[in-house]
């Protein structure tokens, strides 16, 4: 997306833009050290599918034509632009700007990271409900926190100029989160789809547009999000306990799904920035 309103004279240089890009780049080399807990979640998904209750796999089997209707018509996760373009004004004016766009990164950052406090809140809240109930309130908690995940996503997307609306954007939010629960193999892929990776021109529409050609893409997404989310999510099924879990889990979850998120808005923003000033 193009920024064309306004003037560039109050925002970054050339030289704090590629400062701003090499702190982006710091943080995907450390997404090469996955936590002992983390390691331990990628154990085979086959033990954890054979303790699964049925009706958790076909509350799975929806989201996966849930997420994959997403992508294709857009659905329950779109966010309205009112409530971000005021939180962006907001901040900016905070900032001594004038509240209107284009704005500073600092601004941008500013408000998702608003965006990302209050959604890590309402997951916790989800988390904690849910996982007092067992697994009996288990499978109500998986697409609660999907939807969470998509709407943040988007909502920082928002942030930096980028509109859900657009199908391309929807596959790219879609990607964030796969980006979030993959590994580091499964990561540096993403970021290569993408054209964000180093020396990237931040370009997705080539990637976004082979994900719509392989019909499993979506369904990928899911996976992985199951996969690395089992156990974690089985030992919130243990009743009463599994409210402490079920808090932290989710939590946990939506802090890296948006972190995962304002970075790689970030980076895309940044690079077409310095593309502008070329």
């Amino acid at each position: 997306m193009t920024e064309t309103a306004g003037s560039f004279s109050h925002l970054e240089t050339v030289e704090e833009l590629n400062a701003a890009l090499a702190e982006i780049t710091k943080w995907e080399k450390e997404q090469n050290k996955l936590m002992i807990w983390d390691h331990l979640t990628r154990l085979p998904f086959k033990v954890l599918d054979k303790l699964t209750p049925k009706f958790i796999h076909e509350k799975l089997g929806k989201l996966l034509d849930e997420l994959g209707s997403y992508i294709q018509n857009g659905g329950n996760y779109l966010v309205a632009g009112r409530k971000v373009g005021l939180l962006m004004q907001a901040e900016s004016r905070a900032a001594g700007g004038s509240g209107e766009g284009p704005f500073p990164l600092a601004v941008m950052d500013k408000a998702a990271e608003q965006l990302t406090q209050s959604s890590r809140n309402v997951a916790t809240a989800q988390g904690a409900t849910t996982g007092f109930g067992g697994v009996f309130t288990l499978a109500a908690d998986i697409p609660a926190v999907l939807g969470l995940s998509l709407k943040v996503i988007q909502e920082i997307g928002l942030c930096y100029g980028y509109n859900p609306a657009d199908k391309a954007e929807r596959i790219f939010t879609v990607k964030v989160m796969q980006f979030a629960s993959s590994d580091i193999v499964g990561k540096r892929t993403i970021l290569k789809e993408l054209n964000l990776q180093a020396g990237g021109t931040g370009d997705i529409t080539p990637g976004t547009n082979e994900a719509v050609s392989k019909i499993q893409g979506w369904k990928e997404a899911i996976m992985v999000y199951r996969d690395n989310w089992g156990w974690k999510k089985m030992l919130q099924a243990i009743p009463v306990a599994g409210m402490f879990f079920g808090a932290y889990t989710n939590r946990k979850a939506l802090e890296d799904v948006a972190e995962a998120a304002r970075m790689l808005y970030r980076k895309r923003r940044i690079i077409a920035r310095l593309a502008e000033m070329e």
